[in-house]
């Protein structure tokens, strides 16, 4: 058993600065949850508070069942895999990877029995005797992982593992991260600020900023309704189109045209209220002639993404971007309407979602990190 368990976590740093505030997080056993977030809102604080690197302020951590809120690092049966690998240079791939062994006090034997499997499971062969400074940024990452992975911890932390790779790699990289851990079954807890990364890898995402986490959910969850216009803006390769309107009878009026009020906001809202619509670029059908229901405006700009075209709009002073197919690109200067996706339409009112359900990932969190 190996589940996370977080109760009113808080990291204070001198200065008064909070990284951490009272957070609560429950990772399941064998999970690959990830972290997301930007720069400075306490994701690698918190996996290094996890880890035993920092000393909690305040709250409790639970790795599987045991309280470890003040056991050292060493004690907590954990692998972290750093940014920088962090590998010793003057030492072969295969003593880098059986060091943690080494620590231990295992045999020789044992060590490097173990730390050829390692070898074996992350496509290392035939690098063994090699140093760091003579691999690819991608064997060292695996050679990491490996090390990691020998000492049979039974919680991987991953701080950005996959952030000094070029595109290629990264993609390889994450491609193999996650196969190794669905076989490996262990959990998994990645820090990442790439929401693409969180989106293909994670079985379930905390978006965290300041400190807090903003919404907790499946990546499609995450993807598809983000709670807050926070979560909202930072998820997705373009952010969610998110539009100022003025609901009417059943209707909402934004940017030139009218919507339908949302089934699930309808008892939640009253007319004359100010709200922000919400569609992303994906949920928009591109269009030449008028449709009804349809924003409008003249083509500003169109950025070619390969397989796909991004298309802005310039909608009542409004940008609006459109994910329109390779084959449908519209010529700058020309006018063009988009069409939002039926039940794709979100509305948000004072920066979160109007929803009638009663579930925790999509209520907003206090000052003092509990639930509304």
């Amino acid at each position: 058993m190996a589940a996370i368990t977080i109760r009113e976590l808080t990291k204070v740093y001198p200065g008064g600065v909070r990284a951490l505030d009272a957070l609560d997080l429950d990772v399941a056993d064998g999970e690959f949850f990830a972290l997301l977030g930007p720069s400075g809102c306490g994701k690698t604080t918190l996996l290094r508070t996890v880890a035993g690197l920092e000393t909690a302020t305040g709250g409790t951590i639970r790795l599987g069942g045991g309280d470890v809120t003040r056991v050292p690092p060493g004690r907590r049966d954990v692998g972290m895999v750093f940014q920088d690998y962090a590998l010793f240079p003057h030492m072969t791939v295969l003593d880098n990877i059986a060091y943690p062994l080494r620590i231990k006090k295992l045999s020789r034997a044992t060590r490097y029995e173990r730390a050829d499997d390692a070898v074996r499971v992350l496509g290392l062969a035939g690098l063994e005797q090699r140093r760091p400074g003579e691999l690819s940024g991608g064997q060292q990452q695996r050679v990491a992982l490996a090390r990691a992975l020998v000492a049979e911890p039974r919680i991987f932390l991953l701080d950005e593992p996959l952030s000094n790779l070029d595109a290629r790699l990264r993609l390889e990289a994450r491609t193999f991260l996650k196969r190794l851990q669905r076989e490996l079954a262990v959990t998994t807890v990645f820090v990442t600020h790439d929401q693409a990364e969180a989106l293909a890898l994670a079985d379930r995402i905390a978006v965290m900023e300041e400190g807090r986490i903003r919404q907790l959910g499946t990546p499609v969850e995450v993807f598809r309704r983000p709670a807050n216009l926070f979560v909202a803006s930072f998820i997705g390769s373009t952010p969610m189109n998110l539009l100022p309107g003025q609901v009417a009878d059943g209707v909402v009026a934004v940017a030139g045209t009218e919507l339908p009020v949302p089934a699930e906001a309808r008892a939640h809202i009253t007319v004359g209220e100010s709200v922000v619509c919400g569609v992303r670029p994906e949920y928009l059908d591109y269009s030449d002639s008028p449709e009804d229901g349809a924003f409008s405006g003249r083509v500003s700009v169109v950025e070619h993404l390969g397989g796909s075209s991004l298309v802005t709009l310039d909608v009542e002073g409004e940008p609006l971007h459109v994910v329109v197919g390779e084959d449908r690109e519209p010529e700058p200067g020309s006018t063009g309407w988009a069409r939002p996706r039926p039940g794709r339409v979100l509305l948000y009112r004072d920066g979160e979602l109007v929803t009638g359900s009663e579930d925790l990932r999509m209520t907003p969190l206090t000052k003092d990190g509990g639930r509304a």
